[in-house]
């Protein structure tokens, strides 16, 4: 093993075995005694073994986290230095040049791709990148120059995504920062439409590109009709509608700097999209009493089950917000729902539809089930990773 690390040795426990490949291992399965755990600076590298002391692998710390270790390699020598960042660069960007023609994706999605932690999207030479962890935080002078070393062409400019909850829990600052030149709006390309969108101040990494596949879905179910797209942010559903022959478009939602880049995107690309600014299920209600009808209604909502705590209350708006997607339906629609929700399964989903329908005297059939897309790969040990839940299905009169 690797002797220069710390070593974190696993308490032996009948009823959880711990795998060489397991890349979640849990603060309560350390053995405190055997190591001077809470001694370790948090983002430490450290070397893993199990209760009888063979090796499990090199991975790095954060004491004061749930989530305490994780595993980067199982092999107990392996040196985490530039060439190992570069190695599962390379490996991660070999896929996606699999996948597109265009340099516009996730590049690297975590343990999905072995490097935990990091979350990068690629706008051509201009990245998105999300560190959450101690741990690569603390290996990010290593990566910027390993990032340089694969990119062809090299980087023109770097927004750091700090602002989200999990570095809070990491004890890390959450402040967002540029490097390089990065534009106030930065073009990404999805079949052939053109979207100018603002990384530094946009939604999550300032684009959805896990739902990609998805809205390549939509054009056997949209041509002549009139579409409504909820909790639009961009509006790429919206825009892919009308691209794929949809009639009309209303794109809906409540911010209106990202209701802008839509409009300016319709505008770009020669497409007659509407917008209307306002929360969902306020805007579908006063729809409803207006008696507007829509062919086809997706409703693409962020997660609203944040926590397992608050699973109850996510699971009713799921219900309401899907239920009100129905009420807006005549006699035969289309309905594209949506979860980000991790806590909410796919069965889950499939619930929330049927109890929806229900409530508003509709008969369902469920025709098509997705993920997220393939630059979004999943982590077989982890079904966390598998997050992105749409359900196409068709909306009847009973």
């Amino acid at each position: 093993m690797n002797d220069s690390l710390p070593l974190i040795q696993l308490r032996a426990r009948e009823d959880r075995r711990v795998r060489a490949g397991h890349q979640w291992i849990y603060s309560n399965e350390i053995d405190r005694e055997a190591t001077p755990f809470r001694e370790i600076e948090p983002g430490s590298l450290v070397q893993v073994a199990d209760a009888r002391g063979n090796p499990l692998g090199v991975g790095y710390i954060n004491p004061h986290a749930l989530l305490c270790v994780r595993i980067l390699s199982r092999r107990a020598h392996q040196q985490i230095d530039g060439a190992w960042f570069e190695r599962h660069l390379r490996s991660a960007l070999s896929l996606r040049e699999r996948l597109f023609d265009a340099p516009y994706y996730r590049w690297v999605f975590g343990e999905a791709d072995h490097l935990p932690g990091l979350v990068i999207d690629r706008f051509d030479r201009v990245l998105s990148i999300q560190i959450t962890t101690a741990g690569m935080e603390a290996l990010r002078p290593l990566l910027r120059v390993a990032l340089e070393n694969v990119l062809p062409g090299g980087i023109d400019g770097i927004v750091w995504r700090n602002d989200v909850s999990l570095r809070e829990l990491e004890q890390l600052s959450t402040e967002v920062t540029t490097e390089g030149q990065v534009p106030e709006r930065v073009d990404v390309i999805e079949q052939g439409l053109r979207f100018a969108v603002d990384l530094a101040g946009g939604q999550k990494t300032g684009w959805f590109y896990d739902q990609r596949d998805n809205r390549e879905r939509l054009a056997r179910y949209v041509r002549d009709a009139r579409v409504l797209d909820v909790y639009s942010y961009a509006s790429a559903w919206g825009l892919r509608a009308l691209q794929q022959g949809a009639a009309s478009a209303l794109s809906v939602d409540s911010s209106a700097a990202a209701l802008a880049v839509a409009e300016a995107a319709a505008a770009a690309n020669q497409l007659p999209l509407q917008v209307q600014k306002g929360q969902a299920l306020d805007v579908m209600g006063a729809m409803r009493s207006a008696g507007e009808r829509f062919d086809v209604v997706i409703v693409d909502p962020p997660a609203l089950i944040k926590r397992k705590k608050n699973f109850e209350a996510g699971f009713a708006h799921y219900v309401r917000v899907n239920r009100a997607a129905m009420e807006l339906m005549g006699e035969d629609g289309i309905l594209v729902s949506c979860s980000c929700s991790h806590h909410l399964a796919e069965a889950q989903l499939l619930k929330v539809l049927a109890k929806a329908a229900r409530g508003c005297g509709r008969q369902l059939q469920i025709l098509e089930l997705g993920a997220q897309s393939a630059d979004h790969p999943v982590h077989p040990a982890m079904p966390e990773t598998r997050y992105l839940k749409t359900v196409i299905c068709r909306v009847t009169a009973s």
